[in-house]
């Protein structure tokens, strides 16, 4: 007979209202024991390093090859793209470093056996999942990205104010909840296939997109990447806000509503995952 375990009731009261301080504690410990680990292995951290800032300067080189031809894509101009790349890139660092390999490792926790155990700490459990581990290297990768805005800017006579930079830095937490609802989604999957990892790797590809200025999609292809999957708005409108190249005020709450959107669907996944798990020792 299978053992349902069901919610905990730690899982039924958000993190916050249980006392933040002691969540933030908590994740202290945790980066703390992901920095030790990195460091560990020095050799693998540093050539990770390399191989990302390769594929970071692949990336300006493709568009320099593309603005030899053109003077515009749409309407972004040479130097807009490149922040725009800096931009796509800083959230994905961020990302990847809070985020991506807890996500991927659901698959891995469930078919182990490990996932129960984490059910019954004192703790809420997707709070557990999702901020166990921490990249040390996505961290430091976020630097190029933000050398690489901070020459577009100078090449575009930026000249950002407070406001500019915070609007610009709360749009990219947006993005970035975006990136992590939707991911975490494809992962629950794991609870009813042996493997789910493909779906959310797959996801993951698609960051590509978010690179893209979305003046150059027209038609179907721009409304999938803006509604069903929202690539466009990820890095494109923190990255329009920020060079003031916004054409309305709805483009920042289409993103501020499809985070919330997003958030909300992953949460009712989760939730329904939650009640229909049968123990790994069952």
């Amino acid at each position: 007979m299978n053992e349902t375990i069901p919610v905990s009731q730690s899982d039924s009261i958000p993190p916050l209202k249980k006392g933040w301080r002691r969540y933030v504690n908590i994740y202290g410990a945790l980066c703390r024991n992901s920095v030790m680990r990195d460091m560990q292995f020095k050799a693998n951290f540093l050539l990770w390093l390399v191989v990302e800032m390769l594929w970071f300067g692949l990336q300006i080189t493709f568009i320099s090859v593309i603005y030899s031809h053109t003077d515009h894509i749409g309407t972004w101009s040479r130097y807009e793209v490149i922040f725009l790349i800096g931009a796509a890139n800083f959230i994905e660092q961020l990302f990847h470093a809070v985020f991506l390999n807890n996500i991927t490792q659901l698959s891995e926790h469930i078919r182990t056996g490990r996932l129960d155990f984490m059910l019954l700490l004192p703790v809420n459990s997707r709070f557990l999942i999702s901020l166990r581990t921490m990249d040390l290297g996505s961290y430091v990768s976020t630097l190029a990205a933000i050398s690489v805005m901070v020459y577009a800017g100078v090449q575009l006579n930026l000249q950002p104010t407070l406001i500019q930079c915070a609007g610009f830095l709360l749009m990219c937490v947006c993005g970035i909840m975006i990136h992590y609802s939707l991911m975490f989604i494809l992962a629950s999957i794991s609870f009813w296939t042996i493997k789910a990892e493909g779906f959310a790797w797959g996801y993951y590809n698609l960051f590509n997109v978010a690179r893209l200025p979305d003046s150059a999609f027209k038609g179907g292809f721009k409304a999938f990447f803006t509604f069903a999957v929202p690539m466009l708005l990820v890095a494109n409108i923190p990255t329009k806000f920020f060079i003031q190249k916004m054409e309305s005020p709805m483009e920042i709450v289409s993103l501020i509503v499809m985070m919330m959107v997003c958030l909300m669907a992953s949460e009712a996944m989760w939730r329904f995952a939650m009640r229909h798990y049968n123990s790994a020792s069952s």
